[in-house]
């Protein structure tokens, strides 16, 4: 009962990714079909592995296609955006085949006999794909905090891997930036506290002025922009010095009202739910922050409410959360639930207009790409990483690393 409920809730549309899945029903035919041959072990395994690389080239020729007629401006005549609808732009090319080879060389897919490419392993090849396209031209890449850079709630730890990792970027001349929901206002010293073993190591490290200074902290998804000094400290940059006209357009009065329409409709989910919580209330976010454990369900319950309240709030119950006057963002925290003003999307287009970083050369690497996630609006700026936990991420710095090194 329990197992065949969760196999159900996964169907549920925001909780599936509509290209992965069209590439695991791809991949299912030669996995059931293939012939278990126990005498020829190795011959086996490496038909298979040539079964799955010709399915993924023969992906990575359909999105070629759809590259090319999104642009000559007709995206939708594809052969790929009718098989998957919902399919976004590439902003790169992806080597679909020589991921899978690479990663299949490490983790053996080709040999299971008993369980077919997973979810997880295509949502790895598409990252592998990504890196090994963007890196040669890669300017910026921004990240998401909790569950990508350090665990959910924690601080950046001294001992992190990801620190040599991310120093080496900033010293191959590349922009680095976290682009986190947490909203401490202008407060620099609360960011540092989040960052602080990052920050230590700069020190340790004594990278130079212009190198830090290619390092970014955006708080609030796109609120709260800070900037590294030569002193290895957090400071403030006024959104008047780089907002773009969306941003500059909200006024406070707008905010405030449509945070009043996000902290009614949590206040209704924590009676309609039963859920012991408290609602905070910050300049540019409202939040449930629960007192117990929440399952899932009643965090997707809390986040897909508020997006319909405040899409319904201004006039646009059919709309996106980026396509209304007020662009916001109602996410599943993991722990929590958030509204927040503005989103991501915005916060990566701010610093690619600052830098000067078009989309196929900008990389955004996050937890949360399902569709009450809050990295999902990124896909639409640039070009994206889907890990799940911060030893991934150091996974696919480590694979950057070594292309970087290697040109």
């Amino acid at each position: 009962m329990t197992s065949q409920y969760r196999v159900n809730y996964h169907l549920r549309s925001h909780k599936r990714d509509n290209l992965i899945e069209f590439i695991k029903g791809m991949l299912l035919t030669p996995f059931v079909l293939h012939p278990h041959d126990e005498e020829s072990k190795a011959t086996q395994e490496q038909e298979n592995a040539n079964r799955y690389a010709g399915i993924f080239g023969s992906i990575e020729m359909l999105i070629d296609e759809h590259r090319e007629l999104l642009q000559a401006g007709i995206p939708t005549h594809s052969r790929l955006a009718k098989l998957v609808p919902s399919i976004g732009t590439f902003f790169t090319r992806l080597p679909l085949e020589a991921a899978f080879r690479h990663i299949n060389r490490t983790n053996r897919i080709s040999a299971r006999k008993h369980v077919p490419p997973s979810f997880n392993d295509i949502r790895r090849i598409l990252n592998m794909a990504q890196v090994m396209a963007i890196a040669p031209e890669l300017q910026l890449v921004t990240f998401d905090g909790d569950m990508t850079l350090y665990a959910d709630g924690q601080n950046f730890a001294d001992d992190s891997p990801l620190t040599v990792l991310l120093i080496r970027l900033l010293r191959q001349g590349i922009n680095v930036a976290i682009v986190t929901a947490a909203g401490y206002g202008t407060d620099a010293m609360r960011y540092e506290q989040r960052l602080s073993g990052l920050l230590r190591g700069f020190a340790k490290e004594e990278l130079t002025p212009a190198q830090v200074a290619r390092f970014y902290v955006l708080g609030g998804e796109c609120n709260f922009l800070f900037r590294c000094r030569a002193d290895y400290r957090l400071e403030f940059i006024d959104d008047t010095m780089y907002a773009s006209s969306s941003l500059r357009s909200w006024t406070d009065t707008q905010v405030q009202k449509l945070l009043d329409v996000a902290e009614a409709e949590l206040a209704d989910c924590v009676r309609r739910l039963g859920i012991n919580a408290q609602i905070l209330r910050k300049p540019r976010a409202v939040g449930l922050v629960p007192h117990e454990e929440l399952t899932r369900e009643q965090l997707d319950e809390c986040a897909l409410s508020s997006q319909m309240a405040l899409l319904r709030s201004q006039g646009a119950p059919k709309s996106e959360p980026c396509d209304v006057p007020i662009p916001f963002c109602a996410f599943n925290g993991g722990s929590d639930c958030w509204v927040d003003i503005g989103n991501k999307l915005i916060g990566v287009q701010i610093l690619q207009e600052m830098i000067g970083s078009p989309p196929q050369a900008t990389l955004h690497v996050g937890d949360q790409f399902l569709s009450t996630g809050n990295d999902f609006s990124t896909r639409a700026a640039c070009c994206t990483c889907w890990i799940i936990s911060p030893h991934e991420t150091q996974g696919i710095l480590t694979e950057l690393d070594a292309i970087l090194f290697q040109s």
